[in-house]
């Protein structure tokens, strides 16, 4: 399998470069989508609902692998490659598309994967995501709790280091200032779309809320377009959730990473700019929630669209909810689609037994796969 990129680093025209204005101002940049995403109205799940209901179609980033991952991972992978570096290090929990999506692309560019994985409720998604992963090469390290999964993760960059081979760090979700960049640009991109008239202005966008960076900067770029419409974070994590000031830290470093470059940056923002919706994390992390599962069934018999039980369904959940209490106003609404790894099982398919996995791991495969 191929991914249509190469291991040069591009420097292509993005939503985020037209807005700086600066020939040649930019970041090491590896080119793993296809963008602009697609915008269209959701018309029958508009009409059940009683009002206008968007979507912006991140499952559309890459046809390998979309998602919001390759747009943090394209800035990330990027600075890995031009400083030189021959693997990258990242977290996540058991059934982590970040750490697949990661391991998939780094792959491709000649880069080898380290990943620490945290416990998750354990579904079939999780263990297909797991066999993908040893697929793919990944060192695949677990711990149970935080502490634990620190401890194995801190022994393992010691050895590292200590072969003189450190891995570049990727946070968990690519959360970092560098990896934000990925939706700063997406906010502007959205922008770019309004202008073109092929979406309206939404009162309100619904985002999945995990590690953070996706919401900080999607923020943060629409309030450099100068845009009015609220971001709200539906929370699916109770593993150290991002709390509003956590948010507001995280897109004033990313807004101070482009002010590095001579951006001109007013900084605005405030931790209110920062909505999260806590109701709908469920059980926790990657349990799910049984009436968000059966939105997202109708949504892909009557809309075509995937969702997935940890992320998206959950934020559909809450949009049409939060609508249908009249929390929100009256609209239109956005729902940011930021799943799109459905594929990838068929794609890697046959999957290796899971005996072949670490030992760690063959605990999560029931008996009937024995």
């Amino acid at each position: 399998m191929t991914v249509a990129c190469s291991r040069r680093l591009v420097q292509p025209d993005t939503a985020l470069e037209r807005w700086i204005g600066s020939p040649g101002v930019s970041w090491p940049r590896v080119a793993l989508t296809q963008l602009p995403t697609r915008v269209h109205l959701l018309a029958q799940w508009s009409t059940v609902v009683g009002t206008e209901l968007w979507i912006k179609r991140d499952d559309e980033t890459s046809s390998l692998y979309g998602g919001n991952k390759p747009r943090k991972l394209e800035y990330l992978l990027g600075a890995a490659l031009e400083r030189g570096y021959k693997s990258v290090f990242t977290f996540g929990g058991l059934g982590s598309h970040h750490a697949l999506a990661t391991a998939l692309f780094a792959r491709e560019l000649g880069l080898r994967t380290i990943v620490g994985l945290l416990y998750q409720p354990v579904t079939p998604s999780v263990r297909d995501n797991l066999l993908c992963l040893h697929t793919l090469g990944a060192e695949l390290l677990y711990g149970k709790r935080v502490a634990s999964l620190a401890a194995v993760s801190i022994g393992k960059m010691l050895s590292q280091l200590l072969r003189g081979e450190p891995p570049f760090l990727i946070p968990t979700g690519g959360s970092s200032p560098l990896g934000t960049l990925g939706y700063v640009n997406a906010g502007l991109e959205f922008a770019e779309q309004i202008e073109r008239s092929e979406v309206p202005l939404p009162a309100v966008i619904f985002v999945p809320l995990g590690s953070g960076g996706t919401v900080a900067g999607l923020t943060l770029g629409l309030r450099l377009a100068g845009l009015s419409s609220r971001v709200v974070g539906v929370l699916v994590t109770d593993i150290l959730p991002p709390t509003p000031r956590r948010l507001l830290r995280l897109a004033r470093k990313t807004a101070q990473l482009l002010g590095s470059k001579g951006a001109a940056i007013a900084d605005r923002l405030t931790s209110e700019d920062f909505i999260i919706e806590r109701r709908f994390v469920g059980r926790g992390y990657g349990a799910p929630i049984p009436e968000a599962e059966q939105l997202g069934m109708w949504l892909r018999e009557h809309e075509g669209i995937q969702l997935d039980s940890t992320y998206t369904a959950k934020t559909a959940y809450a949009l049409e909810s939060g609508v249908r209490e009249g929390c929100w106003g009256r609209g239109p609404f956005l729902f940011w689609q930021t799943f799109g790894g459905s594929l990838i099982v068929s794609r890697l398919a046959p999957l290796p037994d899971f005996r072949q996995l670490p030992a760690p791991f063959r605990q999560f495969f029931d008996s009937e796969k024995r």
